[in-house]
């Protein structure tokens, strides 16, 4: 692995990069039950969490570890918590709680076969649509995923930088093999490290509205205990934080909650683009299916066979617009996953007929394999 700079190399688990990588961004508290396959995130932030000063807990249940990092949150504490499908299934209440009352915070999902309690210990990408819509009514949702075990580090700071930015809460989709898979890293020090903190309000307590948006749609966020008191609830309410009915003032806060997301895709969206520059095919894939991917797009090219890779780092929101570009230079576009088709679906969506998409999908808890791939973009070239 080449490192110039002589810098540490270590070998590490994608769980375990996740949790490095929420120390390194400021985690302070920590709620969660134990999981497969997400289990050693919690047991890294339980034994090196309070040694920087911060607070685990293990909770009676996923609702709970949910609730809990909402009021450590309120308090000023940047929180997380990461589970599996049946626990992320338990948080979606609370991520609702999450949305509406702007309380930013991480949730780490470690993907597993579904649905219920389905294959435990083995692959999947089945939450893709549940990252979504899994909680109810017209929310943002911003979702991260990582194919690799320094990107969920990575990927774990810009989900706490997201959530501190446009206070709402972020999900990071892993998959069982990223969780799982172990590989030799070089972590940046900490001064080349981007942390972002909550905005804070500028007026003094008595002249406080906590949810008085600045312009570009986030309101600052005050923390209990400082001298700020305010009303928390999940009913729709004002800039005061108290419900309302009110049709103008409902209309008004709905859409602003959506529009710190919409307005900001540009901010957000980022995706990795592989050997696309005279492609004639693409493959667009996502955590661990996108390291086949690569290989598959690899092994075609020398077999003289143009095709290339886009790979979203963001899944929602949805990079509609890379995709439609992508989709007037190719003829088709394959979308592997380890799912039933839920990706393909928007991909889809995306193109508005300018190319043919192509699924190929595995739902038996066996990963996706190159010559799988391979195989799909002989047959399409």
């Amino acid at each position: 692995m080449a490192n110039p700079k002589g810098r540490k190399v270590r070998m590490m688990q994608g769980n375990e990069a996740c949790a490095e990588g929420a120390l390194r961004a400021g985690l302070k508290f920590f709620a969660g039950y134990p999981i497969t396959p997400s289990s050693e995130i919690a047991e890294c932030l339980a034994l090196k969490l309070p040694r920087r000063g911060g607070k685990f807990i293990q909770m009676e249940d996923e609702i709970a570890a949910m609730a809990a990092i909402l009021g450590a949150s309120l308090m000023g504490a940047k929180s997380m918590t990461a589970t599996s499908g049946p626990g992320f299934s338990l948080k979606q209440e609370n991520l609702g709680y999450a949305t509406i009352a702007e309380i930013p915070c991480v949730v780490v999902n470690v993907q597993r076969g579904g649905p219920s309690t389905g294959l435990p210990t083995q692959a999947a990408q089945g939450d893709l649509m549940q990252a979504r819509w899994g909680t109810h009514g017209d929310h943002p949702a911003i979702v991260l995923s990582a194919s690799g075990v320094l990107e969920a580090f990575m990927q774990t700071v810009r989900a706490f930088n997201l959530s501190e930015r446009f206070r709402t809460p972020v999900i990071l989709l892993l998959d069982e093999i990223i969780g799982h898979i172990n590989e030799k890293v070089v972590l940046p020090e900490e001064e080349e490290i981007e942390v972002l903190n909550r905005r804070r309000p500028t007026v003094p307590p008595e002249e406080y509205l906590p949810y008085a948006a600045a312009e570009d749609g986030v309101p600052p966020m005050a923390n209990f205990g400082e001298g700020y008191r305010y009303h928390v609830t999940g009913l729709m309410h004002d800039e005061t934080g108290f419900p309302t009915t009110i049709p103008e003032k409902v209309d008004h806060a709905l859409r602003r909650i959506n529009s710190k997301v919409d307005n900001h895709v540009e901010e957000i969206i980022e995706v990795n683009r592989f050997e696309l520059e005279d492609a004639r095919v693409a493959v667009v894939a996502y955590g661990a299916t996108a390291r086949s991917a690569k290989r598959a797009v690899t092994d075609a090219r020398e077999k003289g066979l143009k095709v290339g890779l886009l790979r979203p780092l963001v899944l929602w929101p949805f990079p509609k617009e890379e995709i439609l570009a992508l989709a007037k230079d190719v003829s088709h576009i394959i979308v592997p996953e380890l799912n039933l088709g839920q990706f393909a679906h928007e991909v889809e969506w995306a193109v508005c007929g300018k190319t043919e998409v192509v699924k190929l999908n595995r739902v038996d808890g066996e990963p996706i394999r190159p010559a799988q791939i391979l195989d799909v973009i002989e047959k399409v070239s």
